[in-house]
């Protein structure tokens, strides 16, 4: 009998983590780790990353990854010992690709002598053959049926919490694991800036009554209606929150018409000041923020409400409680384990509205609908606003950081 239908490469078993922890590999000082994405792809990489660093101490933990990942752990304390940003790859970082440009690549990569190349980068169709050209000792990663082998595989299947997939992978390196959860910590001097940005005390504005919203996400099926996270923002403002609406610049007009709505829903139509910093009660700060600035926002924030989204992944790696609106598929994936910290909300929509498709039917195998339709818009505001103040009154952390 195969156990878990995984191949250890020879190894045996020494420990027990999320799965099996294997024995870990000799003379190891060099680790790179491929991880695209973007920001919440990033999150979930980074336990796997920090039980990585503790299983071989002493190695430096190259990740291979994108320039927002780059950006943010240039910005804050992390686990990456450095970040080197991917060349355009089929299904390992999307964009047009220069042949020139990935031998480059791969010539330096291989000049780095890696020890062991650790792939968590979906089920390996892809990124397997991108690994295995790196040319280190050991390699170790998921895979699909239809991947090529790495030296240890773990059986890739869609739905499974997406942190917990990457440590079962460093447990197949030798890696037992530290922690569950991602963890960062802002840069003093970004958590400055922001304060000289907002003309307030960073972290502590309103007694540390802040809200943070963001209302975006990649995929718009995972987006809650506007006027939703409006009526969110209108009932803090009016209960004395200092709200901001975050997002990049491709984010701007949608942080803006929250704001716009959550004035709407004010009695007299006006948006009310915050009595104490003079600012708008509900404002956009999408597009302004540098990463750094971001996390030193959220890191100091009473709540972040928003979708399944980057910005959210982020304030859990920092503390933050958090109020997360999630389809139920992706909840199995990306949701946070705890409760005391993290609540979520959910879309059970499993049928596309438009084409009746099977939308529970995803990941390497089933191509999506190309319908965008939200599947979460049936949540609804007042029980997440609940949320927010329940987490407001509770939380342990409120807000002495």
């Amino acid at each position: 009998m195969e156990l878990f239908n995984a191949d250890f490469g020879g190894a045996r078993i020494t420990g027990q983590g999320i799965g099996p922890v294997l024995e870990p590999f000799s003379g190891v000082s060099r680790i790179a780790v491929l991880r695209g994405g973007g920001l919440g792809d990033l999150m979930f990489a980074l336990p796997a990353v920090a039980a990585l660093k503790a299983a071989y101490p002493g190695a430096t933990v190259t990740l291979l990854g994108t320039p927002v990942h780059a950006e943010l752990l240039s910005q804050t304390a992390g686990p990456v010992d450095e970040t080197v940003i991917l060349p355009f790859s089929e299904g390992v970082r999307p964009g047009p690709e220069d042949d020139g440009e990935l031998e480059r690549f791969f010539a330096d990569m291989s000049t780095r002598n890696f020890d062991l190349a650790v792939q968590l980068h979906g089920g390996g169709r892809y990124s397997n053959p991108f690994l295995l050209r790196l040319g280190a000792r050991h390699t170790v990663g998921t895979r699909t049926p239809d991947a090529v082998p790495l030296e240890r595989t773990v059986p890739y299947l869609y739905y499974q919490h997406e942190p917990l997939r990457a440590l079962e992978v460093a447990g197949f390196a030798g890696a037992p694991p530290l922690g569950l959860e991602a963890r960062l910590e802002p840069l003093p001097e970004f958590r400055q800036q922001l304060a000289q940005d907002l003309a307030v005390e960073s972290g502590a504005s309103g007694n540390g009554r802040v809200v943070v919203i963001h209302p975006g996400a990649t995929d718009p099926r995972r987006r809650w209606p506007a006027e939703r996270f409006a009526a969110v923002a209108r009932r803090a403002a009016d209960d004395g929150f200092q709200v901001y609406v975050v997002g990049d610049r491709s984010e701007k007009e949608l942080a803006e018409t929250v704001v716009e709505l959550a004035v709407e829903h004010a009695p007299d139509g006006r948006p009310a000041v915050e009595p104490n910093a003079g600012r708008p009660a509900v404002e956009s700060l999408a597009g302004k923020l540098s990463l750094g600035e971001l996390a030193a926002l959220l890191a100091g924030s009473s709540v972040v409400v928003a979708n399944d989204s980057g910005p959210r992944h982020l304030a859990q790696a920092l503390g933050t409680p958090t109020v997360g609106v999630y389809w139920v598929g992706n909840a199995i994936n990306a949701a946070p384990l705890g409760r005391s910290l993290h609540r979520i909300h959910l879309g059970w929509a499993t049928r596309c509205e438009v084409c009746g498709v099977d939308m529970t039917q995803v990941g390497w195998t089933a191509p999506r609908c190309p319908h965008d339709e939200s599947t979460v818009k049936a949540v609804e505001p007042s029980e997440v606003y609940e949320d927010v103040l329940q987490l407001t009154a509770t939380s342990p952390l409120l807000h002495g950081r």
